[in-house]
């Protein structure tokens, strides 16, 4: 076990040793892997991001419950213990139908009219707000609001919550597709790295192989420069990410200031930084991987 860790410090060494010596040529390699890990890992961060906006925009989907005339301040109570027990419903806040009168009238400017009706003709409404902004949960909960006594309508735009959905989706999907592209062209990339160093080391392989050295042995320093390399890219993909959304909440900033909004882009930390590096370390091993086992197999000792 301890001949084996020594191995391994010693391909280690040996890679921070090459990547030393080549400066400028590592230095190109990781910018080109971080700038392309940029862009999906962005793009995947502001779809992250959409509720979060979309919840500071007042775009969450709201059920409107509408009670019927005859429901007195028990059967209300009564209401109001179902919906607190009901775990689909993040919150609610209750609008009795004078309150409701009154706010029309000073939103609208016709205090003097509705204070001249002789009737309140608005009804006692519940605005409820669901845990959940799935088209599916929304809408099971939706149907079972309507259900409920007193309750002579559910209000619901349904449109919009299927419209944001369907967008998120979309992105999940084109960020997928991205991913899966830039990640294969930076397989090519760091694979084509790790044959040039193979072809510049040929010698030294074969001897190594006439001595003895087994394929795993000839092919660790490689892997480990494969991996070094990803994780650097993907060291850079984050602070390049993390750069574009510090320019974009200076935007956002002076653009809610206008309208009073209290919005900005979070930017990627913890799990998302750990998964990033993760991405790129085992695509630059892979790459290796590929690139050197492809080429062991063609070095042989003469």
């Amino acid at each position: 076990m301890k001949v084996w860790l020594i191995h391994h410090q010693q391909a280690f060494a040996q890679v921070l040793a090459q990547l030393m010596r080549t400066p400028f040529a590592s230095l190109l390699t990781m910018l080109v892997i971080g700038v392309a890990l940029s862009l999906p890992a962005g793009l995947y961060a502001l779809l992250k991001n959409i509720d979060y906006v979309a919840t500071q925009a007042h775009g969450e989907p709201q059920i409107t419950l509408v009670l019927a005339s005859s429901a007195n301040a028990a059967m209300v109570g009564e209401l109001q213990t179902r919906l607190k027990s009901n775990r689909a419903i993040a919150e609610f806040h209750f609008i009795s139908r004078d309150q409701g009168l009154q706010e029309l009238g000073q939103n609208s400017g016709l205090s003097d009219i509705t204070a001249g009706l002789e009737k309140n003709p608005l009804p006692d409404v519940f605005m409820v707000r669901p845990a959940a902004r799935d088209p599916e949960a929304v809408g099971r909960l939706h149907h079972e609001l309507q259900q409920l006594p007193k309750v002579e309508a559910a209000l619901l735009d349904e449109a919009w919550v299927k419209r944001l959905h369907a967008l998120l989706g979309l992105g999940q999907n084109a960020v997928t597709i991205l991913s899966a592209l830039l990640g294969f062209a930076l397989t090519v990339i760091t694979g084509n790295t790790i044959r040039l160093q193979i072809l510049s080391q040929r010698d030294e392989i074969e001897v190594s192989k006439l001595i003895g050295a087994t394929d795993p042995f000839v092919r660790r320093p490689f892997l480990y420069h494969g991996a070094v390399q990803g994780f650097a890219g993907g060291v850079i993909a984050w602070l390049i990410v993390v750069a574009a959304f510090f320019l974009l909440n200076a935007g956002i900033d002076k653009l809610t200031d206008l309208y009073a909004l209290n919005l900005r882009l979070a930017i990627p930390a913890g799990v998302e930084i750990l998964e990033l590096l993760l991405f790129a370390t085992l695509l630059g091993w892979l790459g290796a991987y590929l690139s050197v086992s492809q080429h062991l197999r063609e070095i042989e000792p003469r």
